[in-house]
């Protein structure tokens, strides 16, 4: 709760009590209730604002980080394609060895064949049958024969040499360039997805900056309004607890006269549902560490009815702060009982009720996380357990 009732099982309405001074504190404190709720209704979109603003900031960096991994994917496809072209650049150096033998080979069989072309050119070519014919004897006919034959196959190797350097060398050239345009391209790509990552990183990172300081701003509007709601709900507190001084010396003068109410034996359950926040010690659910849990809440969903766990009078119903919607019902022998968070109140303040008798339904206003009812119970204003007098 935001704010505790110190004093509200205090009968807030007896007939007894001097008329326009209990119309006059009522008045106030009909007043201060309004304007803490009209508070609290601003703080609420307030607050619904501020969530907005946190999931903006939280949607914004889950983009940016986003965009960062997808950054941390191109720098190591770069760095892979460095490594290949390193690995390149070592086969390059070892094609280009390749390359100078195979241009050496060829230059080799070049020179041959030049030579062969200008021996035929100086001296004439006597043509293959001429050098059989001018033999001598057949000795060297044969002699001559094998010497062309040799000579033939010579020609022809040096000439398959020849076109086997030519495609190796023409090969080699168009891998190193074919390899270096691939490179090449594939560094520019990777460049140009690093630029426009870049650039998206740095407006989603402005957009971060931009939401994250609407965010600050909005939640220092909601930490100024809760100190403005807390100390509209301690002036409140303060009328009531002025009633309450009134209230004790008529309930004082009314025990005098031997007509004070029989407090009951026991109390009946509001509402049935799971107890999710006992009485006593408990982490605040709405953050900042401990606080003291004055009642039981008790999960039901909305719209459930409540009724009243026993038979009194109706001292408040309507809206009490960080209650909600807020019933308070007087059972004598300064026994109260309170009912918070409804959704709808069905008795209204002087109203008689009997046990067992519908007077709300479950609901989430106020200080609420959830539907449930806020159960507590007040013995001379005092807050103790409700649990063991449940029955």
């Amino acid at each position: 709760m935001i704010r505790r009732v110190a004093a509200l099982g205090i009968t807030m309405v007896l007939l007894c009590a001097p008329a326009g001074s209990r119309t006059s504190i009522d008045q106030k404190i009909q007043a201060q209730r309004a304007k803490a709720h009209a508070l609290h209704e601003r703080l609420q979109q307030k607050r619904a604002e501020l969530h907005a603003a946190q999931v903006r900031v939280g949607n914004l960096q889950a983009q940016l980080d986003e965009t960062n991994g997808a950054i941390a994917s191109v720098n190591a496809r770069l760095g892979d394609l460095d490594s290949q072209t390193r690995s390149t650049e070592r086969r390059l150096a070892w094609n280009s060895l390749q390359l100078s033998a195979a241009k050496a080979t060829l230059k080799r069989h070049s020179d041959a064949l030049n030579h062969r072309l200008v021996d035929i050119y100086e001296h004439g070519d006597l043509g293959y049958l001429d050098v059989l014919l001018s033999a001598t004897s057949f000795a060297d006919f044969a002699e001559r024969w094998d010497d062309l034959r040799l000579l033939v196959a010579a020609n022809q190797r040096t000439i398959r040499s020849r076109r086997d350097a030519e495609r190796r060398v023409s090969g080699i050239e168009f891998d190193l360039e074919r390899t270096q345009i691939a490179l090449q391209a594939a560094r520019q790509e990777q460049q140009r997805a690093r630029n426009q990552l870049d650039t998206l990183a740095s407006e989603r990172g402005e957009l971060v900056s931009v939401a994250d300081e609407q965010r600050r701003h909005v939640a220092s509007e909601v930490a100024q309004m809760e100190d403005l709601s807390a100390e509209e709900e301690a002036q409140l507190e303060a009328l009531i607890q002025e009633r309450e001084r009134e209230l004790a010396a008529e309930r004082q003068a009314a025990g005098i006269a031997g007509n004070e109410g029989e407090a009951p034996g026991s109390l009946s359950w509001p509402v049935s549902g799971t107890i999710t926040s006992p009485f006593g010690l408990r982490h605040n659910p709405f953050g900042g560490g401990m606080e003291f849990h004055q009642g039981l809440d008790i999960a039901a969903p909305t719209g459930t009815t409540i009724t009243a766990a026993a038979s009194g009078k109706v001292l408040m119903a309507g809206w009490y702060g960080g209650y909600g919607n807020y019933i308070l019902i007087d059972h004598g022998g300064g026994i109260s009982t309170g009912y918070g968070h409804c959704s709808a109140i069905f008795v209204s303040t002087g109203q008689e009720v009997q046990r067992g008798q519908a007077i709300g339904a479950v609901g989430s206003t106020g200080a609420s996380t959830g539907p449930h009812l806020h159960f507590e119970v007040r013995v001379d204003g005092k807050p103790v357990d409700p649990a063991p007098r449940l029955h």
